[in-house]
């Protein structure tokens, strides 16, 4: 397996796997509309992705970063906001070399922290962040307002 940060001549296959996860998460297939949303990413550099690819060359997952920053500790901050690996790859190491290659990066931007969310009861992917040194964090309340 080989991880690669993805750049505007990954996108193909980027929005491949970008569309796949939001129907994994119960979106209506919109290949056009998935294409677009990586395309602006990629051209505005506003969020980091990485894709896993197989031993053929063939791109079987990906995690998405966004940037933030601590102003309490004055330092950058990653927010994973996507990690999706192809059914076909699962139980195969994908996700976990992903996460390690986001700490890696999250090490060379000199970052305080990854963050990330999941649902509650996605049990298997619990596991394997806290497997990764992820912590549920318990300090703060978080809140969100959609607008």
């Amino acid at each position: 397996m080989h991880i690669l940060q993805a750049t505007p001549a990954h996108l193909e296959e980027t929005s491949q796997l970008f569309d796949a996860y939001r129907q994994f998460y119960g979106q209506d297939p919109d290949h056009g509309a998935a294409t677009g949303f990586i395309a602006e990413r990629l051209t505005a550099a506003d969020s980091v992705i990485f894709l896993a690819r197989n031993e053929m060359g063939k791109s079987i997952g990906f995690t998405q970063l966004y940037p933030a920053f601590s102003s309490v500790a004055m330092k950058r901050m990653w927010y994973l906001n996507d990690l999706y690996v192809v059914e076909s790859a699962r139980q195969q190491g994908v996700a976990r070399a992903l996460l390690k290659r986001v700490a890696s990066f999250a090490k060379e931007t000199d970052a305080l922290t990854v963050k990330l969310a999941t649902g509650i009861s996605n049990h298997p992917a619990k596991l394997l962040y806290e497997s990764e040194g992820y912590q549920k964090i318990t300090a703060f309340d978080h809140y969100a307002q959609r607008v």
